[in-house]
C-alpha cells in the first residue's frame, strides 16, 4: 500500500472516532445541563449530529492523509488529529446550549 492510499484507511477510522467522541461529549454536556425533552429525542439528535460530524471529519482525514501523507505521514497524522479536535470543540461549543439555555 502506498502512502497516498493510507487516506482510504484513515478516513473512515478517523471520521468514526471523531463522530463518536463528539457525540459522547455532547451527550455528557446535555446530561449535565438537563437539556432536551427526553432520552429518546436526545439520542436521535445525537445520532444525527454524530453522523454529520463523522462525515465531515472523514473528508478531512481522507484529504489530509491522502494528500499530505504522501510526503510526511507524521505531519499528516498530527494535522488530522488537531483538525479533528478543533471540529469536536466547535461541534460541542455550538450545540451544548440550544436556545441560549445556561446550566
Amino acid at each position: 500500500m502506498t502512502r497516498g492510499q493510507w487516506g482510504c484507511v484513515a478516513a473512515p477510522v478517523g471520521g468514526l472516532a471523531t463522530g463518536v467522541v463528539g457525540a459522547v461529549l455532547l451527550a455528557a454536556a446535555w446530561r449535565a445541563c438537563d437539556v432536551g425533552v427526553n432520552g429518546a429525542a436526545n439520542g436521535l439528535a445525537l445520532i444525527f449530529y454524530g453522523t454529520l460530524l463523522a462525515i465531515i471529519s472523514a473528508a478531512w482525514w481522507g484529504v489530509l492523509i491522502g494528500y499530505a501523507g504522501r510526503w510526511n505521514l507524521t505531519v499528516a497524522l498530527l494535522g488530522g488529529t488537531v483538525g479533528a479536535a478543533v471540529m469536536v470543540w466547535i461541534f460541542v461549543a455550538l450545540l451544548h446550549v440550544p436556545n441560549g439555555y445556561r446550566c
